[in-house]
Protein backbone atom coordinates (compact mmCIF):
# COMPACT_ATOMS: atom_id res chain seq x y z
CA UNK A 1 0.00 0.00 0.00
CA UNK A 2 1.51 3.54 -0.68
CA UNK A 3 -0.38 6.95 -0.77
CA UNK A 4 -0.18 9.46 -3.38
CA UNK A 5 -0.09 12.74 -1.96
CA UNK A 6 2.67 14.91 -2.99
CA UNK A 7 5.17 14.35 -5.75
CA UNK A 8 7.98 15.75 -4.09
CA UNK A 9 7.45 12.43 -1.19
CA UNK A 10 7.78 9.72 -3.98
CA UNK A 11 10.83 9.02 -5.89
CA UNK A 12 11.42 9.69 -9.32
CA UNK A 13 11.70 5.96 -10.41
CA UNK A 14 8.41 5.34 -9.35
CA UNK A 15 7.36 8.33 -10.21
CA UNK A 16 8.77 7.00 -14.60
CA UNK A 17 7.65 3.63 -13.83
CA UNK A 18 3.92 5.41 -13.32
CA UNK A 19 4.29 7.09 -16.72
CA UNK A 20 5.24 4.26 -18.49
CA UNK A 21 2.69 1.85 -17.35
CA UNK A 22 0.27 4.63 -18.54
CA UNK A 23 1.99 4.95 -21.64
CA UNK A 24 1.75 1.02 -22.24
CA UNK A 25 -2.25 0.89 -21.02
CA UNK A 26 -3.05 3.84 -23.05
CA UNK A 27 -1.49 2.38 -26.62
CA UNK A 28 -3.50 -0.92 -24.96
CA UNK A 29 -7.05 0.50 -25.44
CA UNK A 30 -6.74 1.67 -28.92
CA UNK A 31 -9.54 -0.68 -30.02
CA UNK A 32 -11.61 -0.73 -26.52
CA UNK A 33 -14.90 1.14 -26.17
CA UNK A 34 -15.12 3.07 -23.14
CA UNK A 35 -16.30 1.14 -20.59
CA UNK A 36 -14.29 -2.09 -21.37
CA UNK A 37 -12.41 -3.82 -18.80
CA UNK A 38 -8.63 -4.08 -19.42
CA UNK A 39 -7.66 -7.75 -20.02
CA UNK A 40 -6.43 -8.50 -16.98
CA UNK A 41 -8.56 -6.83 -14.96
CA UNK A 42 -5.84 -5.89 -12.12
CA UNK A 43 -7.88 -4.14 -9.54
CA UNK A 44 -11.40 -6.64 -9.90
CA UNK A 45 -13.15 -6.59 -7.18
CA UNK A 46 -11.78 -3.44 -5.81
CA UNK A 47 -14.26 -0.25 -4.35
CA UNK A 48 -12.19 3.48 -4.68
CA UNK A 49 -14.30 5.55 -2.35
CA UNK A 50 -13.55 9.37 -3.55
CA UNK A 51 -14.63 12.51 -1.55
CA UNK A 52 -15.01 16.05 -3.21
CA UNK A 53 -15.05 18.96 -0.87
CA UNK A 54 -14.40 20.82 -4.25
CA UNK A 55 -15.63 21.02 -7.40
CA UNK A 56 -14.58 19.00 -9.97
CA UNK A 57 -15.26 17.61 -13.47
CA UNK A 58 -12.27 15.98 -14.82
CA UNK A 59 -10.62 14.51 -11.61
CA UNK A 60 -14.18 13.35 -11.00
CA UNK A 61 -14.61 11.69 -14.34
CA UNK A 62 -11.08 10.61 -14.88
CA UNK A 63 -10.99 8.46 -11.73
CA UNK A 64 -14.32 7.18 -12.17
CA UNK A 65 -13.51 5.91 -15.29
CA UNK A 66 -10.09 5.06 -14.31
CA UNK A 67 -11.16 2.12 -11.72
CA UNK A 68 -13.57 0.89 -13.53
CA UNK A 69 -11.51 0.50 -16.83
CA UNK A 70 -9.29 -1.49 -14.26
CA UNK A 71 -12.01 -4.03 -13.57
CA UNK A 72 -13.29 -2.16 -9.76
CA UNK A 73 -16.23 -0.17 -8.54
CA UNK A 74 -16.18 3.41 -7.41
CA UNK A 75 -18.38 5.35 -4.53
CA UNK A 76 -18.37 9.13 -4.38
CA UNK A 77 -19.69 10.96 -1.48
CA UNK A 78 -20.33 14.72 -1.18
CA UNK A 79 -17.87 16.17 2.32
CA UNK A 80 -21.71 18.26 3.22
CA UNK A 81 -23.20 15.05 3.98
CA UNK A 82 -20.71 13.66 6.00
CA UNK A 83 -19.48 14.95 9.94
CA UNK A 84 -15.43 15.23 8.44
CA UNK A 85 -13.73 15.83 11.50
CA UNK A 86 -16.73 18.62 12.41
CA UNK A 87 -19.47 18.16 14.72
CA UNK A 88 -19.79 14.48 16.04
CA UNK A 89 -17.15 12.81 14.14
CA UNK A 90 -13.34 12.80 14.42
CA UNK A 91 -11.23 12.60 11.62
CA UNK A 92 -9.66 9.34 12.97
CA UNK A 93 -13.29 7.62 13.23
CA UNK A 94 -13.85 8.68 9.70
CA UNK A 95 -10.88 7.12 8.40
CA UNK A 96 -11.93 3.90 10.12
CA UNK A 97 -14.99 3.47 8.39
CA UNK A 98 -13.49 4.57 5.07
CA UNK A 99 -10.54 1.54 5.73
CA UNK A 100 -13.69 -0.62 6.60
CA UNK A 101 -15.66 -0.42 3.09
CA UNK A 102 -13.45 0.85 0.94
CA UNK A 103 -10.06 -0.38 -0.64
CA UNK A 104 -8.73 2.91 -1.31
CA UNK A 105 -10.16 6.71 -0.98
CA UNK A 106 -9.16 9.65 -3.50
CA UNK A 107 -10.15 13.19 -1.64
CA UNK A 108 -10.66 16.34 -2.96
CA UNK A 109 -9.83 18.51 -0.16
CA UNK A 110 -9.78 22.23 0.78
CA UNK A 111 -7.56 21.57 4.00
CA UNK A 112 -4.10 20.10 3.51
CA UNK A 113 -4.60 19.61 7.45
CA UNK A 114 -7.75 16.87 6.52
CA UNK A 115 -5.27 14.52 4.17
CA UNK A 116 -2.51 14.30 6.38
CA UNK A 117 -4.60 13.30 9.49
CA UNK A 118 -6.81 11.21 6.99
CA UNK A 119 -3.23 9.73 5.87
CA UNK A 120 -2.00 8.50 9.68
CA UNK A 121 -5.08 6.73 10.33
CA UNK A 122 -6.33 4.96 6.48
CA UNK A 123 -5.07 1.24 6.62
CA UNK A 124 -6.05 1.69 3.05
CA UNK A 125 -4.37 4.56 0.66
CA UNK A 126 -5.22 7.88 -0.07
CA UNK A 127 -4.83 9.94 -3.25
CA UNK A 128 -4.40 13.40 -3.58
CA UNK A 129 -6.83 14.61 -6.10
CA UNK A 130 -6.35 18.31 -4.94
CA UNK A 131 -5.44 19.83 -2.19
CA UNK A 132 -4.71 23.72 -0.74
CA UNK A 133 -0.85 23.11 -1.50
CA UNK A 134 -0.63 20.15 -4.12
CA UNK A 135 -2.35 18.96 -7.57
CA UNK A 136 0.20 15.98 -7.59
CA UNK A 137 -2.05 13.61 -9.73
CA UNK A 138 -2.91 16.94 -12.49
CA UNK A 139 0.83 17.62 -12.93
CA UNK A 140 2.19 13.81 -13.33
CA UNK A 141 -0.33 13.63 -16.13
CA UNK A 142 0.60 16.78 -17.79
CA UNK A 143 4.40 15.39 -17.81
CA UNK A 144 2.47 12.12 -19.68
CA UNK A 145 1.19 14.87 -22.24
CA UNK A 146 4.55 16.96 -22.73
CA UNK A 147 6.44 13.47 -23.37
CA UNK A 148 3.72 12.03 -25.75
CA UNK A 149 3.32 15.20 -28.16
CA UNK A 150 7.77 15.92 -27.46
CA UNK A 151 8.29 12.62 -28.13
CA UNK A 152 11.79 12.96 -25.91
CA UNK A 153 12.08 13.23 -21.98
CA UNK A 154 11.06 16.27 -20.13
CA UNK A 155 14.46 16.58 -19.09
CA UNK A 156 15.12 17.64 -22.82
CA UNK A 157 12.74 20.33 -22.73
CA UNK A 158 12.07 24.14 -21.60
CA UNK A 159 8.94 24.27 -19.41
CA UNK A 160 7.48 27.48 -18.43
CA UNK A 161 5.04 28.33 -16.17
CA UNK A 162 2.68 32.03 -16.79
CA UNK A 163 0.39 33.03 -14.40
CA UNK A 164 -0.51 32.65 -10.07
CA UNK A 165 1.88 30.83 -8.02
CA UNK A 166 -1.01 27.88 -7.16
CA UNK A 167 -0.83 24.56 -5.93
CA UNK A 168 -0.54 23.34 -9.42
CA UNK A 169 2.51 25.36 -9.72
CA UNK A 170 3.76 23.62 -6.09
CA UNK A 171 3.71 20.15 -7.78
CA UNK A 172 5.36 21.27 -11.02
CA UNK A 173 7.93 22.57 -9.13
CA UNK A 174 8.12 19.11 -6.88
CA UNK A 175 7.71 17.32 -11.09
CA UNK A 176 10.99 19.68 -12.01
CA UNK A 177 13.41 18.21 -9.26
CA UNK A 178 12.03 14.51 -9.52
CA UNK A 179 12.11 14.78 -13.50
CA UNK A 180 15.36 17.41 -14.01
CA UNK A 181 13.53 19.60 -15.92
CA UNK A 182 14.10 23.73 -16.86
CA UNK A 183 11.41 25.11 -14.97
CA UNK A 184 10.77 29.13 -15.87
CA UNK A 185 7.94 30.78 -13.82
CA UNK A 186 6.82 33.91 -15.25
CA UNK A 187 4.88 36.06 -12.17
CA UNK A 188 4.11 39.44 -10.17
CA UNK A 189 6.42 40.19 -7.94
CA UNK A 190 4.16 39.44 -4.84
CA UNK A 191 3.11 36.39 -5.91
CA UNK A 192 5.93 34.47 -6.13
CA UNK A 193 6.42 30.51 -5.38
CA UNK A 194 5.65 29.02 -2.36
CA UNK A 195 8.09 29.48 0.40
CA UNK A 196 8.53 26.53 1.53
CA UNK A 197 8.57 24.51 -1.69
CA UNK A 198 10.97 26.90 -3.04
CA UNK A 199 13.37 26.63 -0.80
CA UNK A 200 12.64 22.56 -0.28
CA UNK A 201 13.65 22.43 -4.41
CA UNK A 202 16.75 25.08 -4.65
CA UNK A 203 18.49 22.73 -2.32
CA UNK A 204 17.74 19.73 -4.78
CA UNK A 205 17.95 21.76 -8.06
CA UNK A 206 19.15 24.69 -9.89
CA UNK A 207 17.20 24.97 -13.03
CA UNK A 208 14.12 27.24 -11.71
CA UNK A 209 14.36 30.68 -12.95
CA UNK A 210 11.75 33.05 -11.68
CA UNK A 211 10.69 36.20 -13.82
CA UNK A 212 8.58 39.16 -12.97
CA UNK A 213 7.95 39.66 -17.15
CA UNK A 214 6.24 37.11 -19.08
CA UNK A 215 7.71 37.15 -22.17
CA UNK A 216 11.22 36.87 -20.65
CA UNK A 217 10.12 33.70 -18.90
CA UNK A 218 8.71 32.14 -22.25
CA UNK A 219 11.59 32.55 -24.15
CA UNK A 220 12.81 29.55 -26.10
CA UNK A 221 10.17 27.40 -23.86
CA UNK A 222 8.95 24.46 -25.41
CA UNK A 223 5.27 24.00 -23.61
CA UNK A 224 3.94 26.79 -21.51
CA UNK A 225 1.58 26.21 -19.06
CA UNK A 226 -1.16 28.06 -17.40
CA UNK A 227 -4.23 28.45 -15.13
CA UNK A 228 -6.91 30.35 -13.54
CA UNK A 229 -5.62 33.92 -11.79
CA UNK A 230 -9.19 33.57 -9.31
CA UNK A 231 -8.74 30.12 -8.11
CA UNK A 232 -11.99 28.31 -6.65
CA UNK A 233 -12.65 29.64 -3.51
CA UNK A 234 -10.07 32.75 -4.31
CA UNK A 235 -10.33 34.93 -1.14
CA UNK A 236 -9.27 37.97 -2.11
CA UNK A 237 -9.66 41.41 -4.38
CA UNK A 238 -11.12 39.51 -7.28
CA UNK A 239 -10.71 42.73 -9.57
CA UNK A 240 -7.63 43.76 -8.45
CA UNK A 241 -5.80 40.63 -8.52
CA UNK A 242 -6.74 40.74 -12.08
CA UNK A 243 -5.19 43.74 -12.91
CA UNK A 244 -2.28 42.43 -11.33
CA UNK A 245 -1.91 39.75 -14.09
CA UNK A 246 -2.90 42.27 -16.60
CA UNK A 247 1.13 41.19 -18.15
CA UNK A 248 0.68 37.73 -17.94
CA UNK A 249 -1.58 36.90 -19.87
CA UNK A 250 -1.22 33.93 -22.60
CA UNK A 251 -1.31 36.29 -26.07
CA UNK A 252 -0.33 35.70 -29.53
CA UNK A 253 2.91 38.06 -28.68
CA UNK A 254 3.91 35.64 -25.82
CA UNK A 255 3.72 32.85 -27.74
CA UNK A 256 6.03 34.20 -29.72
CA UNK A 257 8.28 34.70 -27.57
CA UNK A 258 8.80 30.44 -27.25
CA UNK A 259 9.80 28.29 -29.72
CA UNK A 260 7.80 27.72 -32.89
CA UNK A 261 6.82 24.46 -32.06
CA UNK A 262 5.92 25.29 -28.67
CA UNK A 263 2.87 24.05 -27.01
CA UNK A 264 -0.05 25.28 -24.52
CA UNK A 265 -1.09 23.41 -21.35
CA UNK A 266 -3.67 24.37 -19.25
CA UNK A 267 -5.52 22.29 -16.53
CA UNK A 268 -8.65 24.00 -16.72
CA UNK A 269 -10.88 25.89 -16.17
CA UNK A 270 -9.90 28.48 -17.73
CA UNK A 271 -10.61 32.15 -17.58
CA UNK A 272 -9.51 35.20 -18.58
CA UNK A 273 -5.63 34.51 -18.03
CA UNK A 274 -5.31 32.59 -22.21
CA UNK A 275 -6.44 34.53 -25.18
CA UNK A 276 -9.13 32.68 -27.61
CA UNK A 277 -6.88 32.73 -30.54
CA UNK A 278 -4.21 30.56 -28.44
CA UNK A 279 -6.58 28.71 -26.14
CA UNK A 280 -8.20 27.35 -29.66
CA UNK A 281 -5.19 27.67 -31.89
CA UNK A 282 -3.03 24.42 -32.91
CA UNK A 283 -0.77 24.57 -30.31
CA UNK A 284 -3.19 24.17 -27.72
CA UNK A 285 -3.30 20.77 -26.01
CA UNK A 286 -5.86 20.97 -23.45
CA UNK A 287 -8.24 18.66 -24.61
CA UNK A 288 -5.37 15.60 -25.17
CA UNK A 289 -4.03 16.89 -21.91
CA UNK A 290 -7.83 16.28 -20.16
CA UNK A 291 -8.51 13.07 -21.80
CA UNK A 292 -4.70 11.42 -20.35
CA UNK A 293 -5.69 12.08 -17.34
CA UNK A 294 -7.72 9.16 -17.42
CA UNK A 295 -4.44 6.48 -18.52
CA UNK A 296 -2.72 8.15 -16.04
CA UNK A 297 -5.28 8.10 -12.66
CA UNK A 298 -5.01 4.24 -13.76
CA UNK A 299 -1.23 3.79 -13.52
CA UNK A 300 -1.31 5.91 -9.80
CA UNK A 301 -4.41 3.49 -8.27
CA UNK A 302 -2.12 0.58 -9.77
CA UNK A 303 0.92 2.24 -7.90
CA UNK A 304 -1.20 2.74 -4.94
CA UNK A 305 -2.66 -0.84 -4.23
CA UNK A 306 1.01 -2.29 -4.79
CA UNK A 307 0.18 -4.09 -8.54
CA UNK A 308 2.26 -1.59 -10.50
CA UNK A 309 4.95 -4.02 -12.55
Amino acid sequence: MKHFINLKDISAKDLRKILVDAKKRKKNRKKLSTLEIDKSSPLKGKLLIQMFEKSSLRTRLSFNLAIKQLGGGTLTLRSNELHLGEGGESLEDTAKILSTYGDGFMFRTDSDFKIESLKNHLSIPIINGLSPSSHPTQVLSDIFTVEEIKKKPISKLNITWIGDSNNVLNSLIAASVKFNFKLNIGCPKNYGPNKFILDWAKRNTKKIKIFNNANKAAVNADVVFSDKVISLNDRVNKKKKISQFKNFRITQKLMSCAKKNCIFLHCLPRGSEVEEKVFYSKQSKVWQQALNRVHVQKSILLYCFGKLR
